[in-house]
């Protein structure tokens, strides 16, 4: 939410010349160009959970990709049950012109379901449900490319799938908002502390 003036979710993982995108935040565009990396790069885009903080960069993508870093392979979105509709309607929403034309390059949709592993475009992601949502689906993913293993924990609560999934892994993005205060759809210090604790008795 960019808390301190940081920018919102987004983490492009480069691995054998490939390059995934997990989340897609309001301020990934500009954190790519402020980093020198060509948007048109991206190989596919992986969404752990329709939260403007998490996807609603996407049209600010594809508007690059229709008139500054033209695009003309397809990009692969992959996320949970109804990403293709919430993608869809933000980008009617922000751009309704734009929405009811073709676009230059075909977006390919995959649906995320959890304990059910995939692979797109080359890469394998093992998708779980995490605590944040009280009826949509919301995903922690375990993507695995160029040799490693990483897993991104999304938005959510505690669960002791983290741990699980969190096993021989190279690098692990977990999401933590709080310093003290305590929500049951969120992380924050002291309960990541108290696990650290249980797990080094």
């Amino acid at each position: 939410m960019s808390a301190g003036g940081l920018h919102q979710s987004g983490y492009l993982l480069d691995a054998g010349g490939q390059r995934v995108l997990l989340d897609c935040g309001v301020t990934t565009l500009a954190s790519l160009k402020r980093q020198g990396i060509p948007a048109g790069s991206i190989d596919s885009i992986f969404i752990s959970h329709p939260h403007a903080d998490h996807f609603a960069g996407l049209p600010f993508l594809f508007l690059e990709y229709m008139f500054a870093d033209e695009r003309k392979k397809p990009l692969p979105i992959a996320g949970p049950p109804g990403t293709r509709e919430r993608v869809a309607d933000l980008w009617a929403a922000m751009y309704r012109d734009l929405a009811s034309r073709p676009m230059p390059f075909r977006l390919e949709f995959v649906e995320l379901l959890p304990s059910r592993p995939a692979e797109i475009d080359g890469v394998a992601v093992t998708p779980f449900r995490v605590p944040h949502q009280e009826k949509e689906i919301s995903l922690g993913l375990g993507v695995g490319m160029g040799g490693r293993r990483i897993l991104y924990s999304g938005d959510t609560g505690w669960t002791e799938d983290l741990v699980v999934h969190s096993e021989n892994t190279d690098l692990f993005i977990c999401e933590y908002c709080f310093f003290e205060t305590r929500l049951p759809f969120h992380l924050d210090y002291p309960c990541l502390r108290e696990c650290q604790l249980r797990r080094c008795r």
